[in-house]
């Protein structure tokens, strides 16, 4: 028994040395037009050193101006002898001044400019968004993984979007949890912290387990998941909750037959760990 028990592993271990090999996914570069979040943000940006030049600008000018108000009230305090005198320079100051105006009325027309093409692109952006808004549904995804394994068990889809119910959740999550299961982790969401769940922990009797909130490294797994699925979602496009239903049937059997570096045998995906020699 202890020899066929090390010829199979042996044989296992011949059939699975290729996989321990690191083969870096290629990326494929997702869509070239920027979000709306992108170029509001990126407005943002531009709009605040726009306005720290101005605050800079604004404090030349107030200098200026209290320059050019000391000199001609020095001017106007002397004698008329005095002022003969120093005419030709107060009149150099006059024309400097005279300058200085000119182009503050300048650029407070170049100011009035920007700020109407500043409102006129925010209004784009908003009127391209609703347009946007109004075409698209929501949909929502509940993610099951196996916190040993790492098998994803299921990702059933909800056309109802941000509006989905407890009920639907708990429906969903019925058809997809194991019946051996002992322990269910999830976030603190209200679709969690409903007495539908509570009712079916009760019957399938298993502990529901919530993590910590706005701590989600402790159910990392989860999120490593979603980060996964995101990442292979960002290549993809879909019009509709039927495709989006099919890439995830495409999805989830690729994900658990693919190796997976978390696992305590190097090589080995979620399917083979869940299968493993030494539980048979």
């Amino acid at each position: 028994m202890g020899l066929d028990y090390a010829e199979a592993m042996r044989q296992y271990a011949q059939a699975t040395r290729d996989r321990l090999i690191q083969h870096p996914s290629e990326r494929i570069p997702g869509l070239q037009e920027p979000t709306r979040w992108r170029k509001e943000s990126e407005g943002r940006a531009e709009r605040y050193h726009v306005r720290e030049q101005r605050q800079q600008e604004e404090l030349a000018w107030k200098a200026a101006k209290s320059a050019w108000r000391q000199t001609r009230q020095v001017y106007q305090a002397l004698t008329r002898l005095e002022r003969k005198a120093q005419r030709a320079t107060y009149l150099l100051a006059c024309q400097t001044w005279g300058t200085v105006r000119q182009q503050r009325q300048e650029t407070l027309r170049q100011r009035q400019q920007e700020n109407q093409a500043w409102h006129q692109s925010n209004r784009e952006i908003q009127a391209g968004s609703d347009e946007q808004t109004q075409a698209r549904s929501w949909i929502a995804i509940l993610v099951a993984t196996d916190n040993c394994t790492r098998q994803c068990l299921g990702l059933p889809i909800f056309r109802t979007g941000s509006k989905v119910t407890s009920d639907e959740v708990v429906t969903a999550l019925a058809t997809i949890l194991p019946k051996e299961l002992e322990f269910l982790i999830s976030d603190q969401g209200t679709h969690f912290r409903s007495k539908a769940l509570a009712n079916l922990a009760l019957e399938a009797d298993f502990l529901h387990i919530p993590v910590y909130r706005h701590r989600p490294e402790s159910n990392g797994i989860a999120e490593r998941f979603v980060l996964t699925l995101k990442d292979w979602l960002s290549s993809k496009s879909w019009n509709d909750a039927e495709a989006l239903r099919l890439l995830l049937l495409q999805f989830q059997p690729e994900y658990n037959d693919r190796t997976h570096q978390g696992l305590a045998i190097p090589g080995s995906s979620p399917n083979e760990f869940a299968k493993r020699i030494w539980l048979m």
